[in-house]
Order: structure tokens, then C-alpha cells, then sequence
């Protein structure tokens, strides 16, 4: 039979993280730097919240839009943390995952053809999403400006057709992050030209040497953001997959369309979880935190030391070294540490064509672990080096 599939998904190529990571099963002794996943267990009293609800009989749907317990209290939440307000009715949409809730966004306000903006390097999802939307991703290359857009570069690339701009930060894979004065430089270029601007922000509370400044709370900007969050990150909640989106009521609306005819709803187990955690999991949370910033420390002064010259993150879970210096690409440094070392790091191509020179890793691993991780990869440099003697 011909042309049973679509021309857009055979001409998507599979994700960069997962397509590597295939290369791993069954593979013994791996020590893993890759996937972007807490190597907490969520926090007992969230854990508790959802088996508890199950005994209560809490198994059917809820409302399209999510659990007015939850979007209630996200409502209360984000006003006592960020001055965001929202109503929990007509403004707050409770999707699986922040992923759910980026499709919805693209696919509410795309006409096809229109431009949106994505940094780069970007997480892996964010230009073939836009294109599944008819959309057309205009990327830009941040590597040489420290990796964060400037208002000069995104003034640049907009023309009649840009619709919006994807922003994330902290952001995966580089962990670097906007202070106030950077997010409003930037604010003004996407008011002048009226573009929504579609943030990701799932690893906000993960900031570390500064106040997370979300972007809908800038002056002026509340009716031209979706602010994309979820509890996967932070609360160390990956498979309950619990996100939620905010925004002006006639784009949440417009997503609530397509959720509702696509997913219905979040499982009730998980936003009973969720609504949990808002309020008990201060604690745990920062406690992970702390670990996180520990490790981020040690990580990115012994890969310096390396010689694998390295950025300071100021969020997520992730350090973003250049292997420039050892002659090899991304990927081929990512399989031969693999095959020869057993570790295993995300090529930086993964994330984009301004990626290749770099690698992605995870610090969201024990301390035990990253040690050994480390002490390998200083030994395969060495080989390296030796080699080009």
C-alpha cells in the first residue's frame, strides 16, 4: 500500500535523545548521564495522596479542563509564589505533562505557515511539534552569546509571517537561565511585534543563583503568554505526568477544544497527587534542591578541570561541556565514551545543529555515581590525548 503515512512524519527524524538511547538497552554496567529524570522518588506525602485516592474511590474522569481542586489551588499557588493571577475557571488548563500542553499551544494558534521562533540548542521536541502544527520553526543559534537570546537576534528574525517564539528557561539541555533586566530587553521586541510567546518553564523552582522571574508576570505580557509548567521536575513526579497550562481564556479555551477530543482529561490519581504536592512538599522539594546545586558544583569544576570547558548552569539538571578540543563530533565522542567507557551522554546534535561540538549531561544522578561517570571520561580524554601524541 503507498503513501499510508504522512509526508511530514516520514520526513521527522526520531528524537536524538531516544535514538541514542536505544544504543543502551541491554548494555550491562552503563553508568547513565542522559535521561532528564529526578533520581528522587516523589516525596512520601504526594505518593500517599494518590494511593489514598484510589481507596476512596476517586477512579472516574474529571473535567476536561482538570480537577477544580487542582487548578484551584495551582491558582493559589502561583499567586502567593509569583504575583501570577489566574482564574482556576476560565484560565488554567490541566494537561499530561508539559508536553501535552506545548502541542495544544502550537496547534491553537498556528495557521499554516506561520513562523515560530526557537532558540537553539532547544529541547528535542520543540521544531517538530511547530511543524505537526503547520508551523515553520525559525531557529537561532545562541552558542555564541553564552547561549541565550538577545533581543537583537530575535528582532532579526522576525518578519510578517512570525507568529510566536517557544522561550525556556532554565533550559534544557544548557541549564541557563534570564535574570529580570534580560527578560524584559527581550519582552520588548515581542510586544512591538504582538508575538505570543509560548514559555516553558517546568524548571523554574530548579534555579539556583537568582529569583525565577516568570515571563507572564513581566509587565504587559500576561495577554501574550502561555506559561507552560508541571510537576514532573521540581516535585520529582516524571510518571504521573502532571502538567498545566495558563493563559488568556480564549487560547485556553481554544487548547481545552483539542484536549478534550484528544485526551479528555489527566488521570484523576494524578491531579489528586498533584493538588498534594502544592501544599506539603515544600520541604522535600527544597531538600532536593540543595543536592542538586551540590552536584552541579562538583560536575561542572572536574569536567573544567578535564579540560571540557564548561558554562556554570544556573537552573535544570544539566551541564552542556564542549568536547571541541578532542577532535571528535558529538556523536562520535558520545559512542566511543559508550563503547569503550560505558557512559552514557546525550550528543549535543540532539539538540539541535548548533549542539554539535557539545554534550549534554545529567547531574539528576547520585553523587556516588557521577564520581565514577567522571573518572571515566577523564580517562577516556586521556586516551584521546595520548593517541594524538
Amino acid at each position: 500500500m503507498k503513501n499510508i503515512i504522512s509526508k511530514k512524519v516520514e520526513q521527522m527524524q526520531p528524537s536524538g535523545i531516544r535514538a541514542f538511547f536505544d544504543l543502551v538497552l541491554g548494555m550491562k554496567d552503563i553508568i547513565s548521564l542522559g535521561v532528564g529524570e529526578p533520581d528522587f522518588v516523589t516525596p512520601w506525602a504526594i505518593r500517599e495522596a494518590g494511593i489514598y485516592s484510589l481507596e476512596q474511590g476517586f477512579t472516574s474522569y474529571t473535567s476536561n479542563k482538570g480537577l477544580y481542586k487542582l487548578r484551584l489551588g495551582l491558582s493559589r499557588y502561583l499567586k502567593a509564589k509569583h504575583k501570577l493571577d489566574y482564574s482556576p475557571e476560565e484560565e488554567i488548563l490541566i494537561t499530561v505533562g508539559v508536553s501535552e500542553g506545548l502541542d495544544l499551544a502550537l496547534r491553537t494558534i498556528i495557521n499554516p505557515g506561520d513562523k515560530i521562533v526557537v532558540p537553539q540548542p532547544s529541547y528535542v521536541s520543540y521544531g517538530p511539534v511547530t511543524e505537526l502544527a503547520g508551523g515553520l520553526p525559525i531557529y537561532i543559534d545562541t552558542t555564541k552569546d553564552d547561549f541565550k537570546l538577545t533581543p537583537e537576534k530575535l528582532e532579526k528574525a522576525v518578519d510578517k509571517r512570525t507568529k510566536g517564539i517557544i522561550l525556556n528557561y532554565p533550559t534544557n539541555p544548557t541549564g541557563i537561565s534570564y535574570r529580570r533586566k534580560e527578560l524584559e530587553a527581550l519582552s520588548r521586541v515581542i510586544l512591538k511585534h504582538r508575538l505570543v510567546c509560548i514559555c516553558d518553564e517546568v524548571y523554574g523552582d530548579l534555579t539556583y543563583d537568582f529569583e525565577h522571574i516568570p515571563f507572564a508576570g513581566l509587565g504587559g505580557l500576561k495577554k501574550n503568554t502561555i506559561y507552560l509548567n508541571g510537576f514532573s521536575k521540581s516535585f520529582a513526579m516524571t510518571g504521573w505526568r502532571v502538567g498545566f497550562a495558563c493563559g488568556p481564556k480564549d487560547i485556553i479555551a481554544g487548547m481545552t477544544k483539542i484536549h478534550q477530543y484528544t485526551i479528555m482529561c489527566v488521570p484523576i490519581t494524578s491531579q489528586m497527587a498533584a493538588a498534594e504536592a502544592l501544599v506539603s512538599a515544600k520541604k522535600p522539594v527544597e531538600e532536593m534542591k540543595r543536592e542538586y546545586r551540590r552536584r552541579r558544583a562538583f560536575v561542572v569544576e572536574e569536567l573544567n578541570q578535564m579540560g571540557l570547558s564548561c558554562h556554570n548552569p544556573q537552573g535544570a539538571f544539566y551541564v552542556f561541556p564542549s568536547i571541541k578540543k578532542t577532535g571528535l563530533n558529538s556523536l562520535e565522542f558520545s559512542q566511543k565514551l559508550l563503547k569503550e567507557e560505558k557512559v552514557a551522554v546525550v550528543p549535543g546534535t540532539a539538540f539541535g545543529a548548533s549542539g554539535e561540538g557539545y554534550i549534554r549531561i545529567s547531574y539528576a544522578s547520585g553523587m556516588e555515581s557521577l564520581k565514577e561517570a567522571l573518572e571515566r571520561i577523564k580517562r577516556f580524554l586521556g586516551r584521546i590525548k595520548n593517541a594524538k601524541k
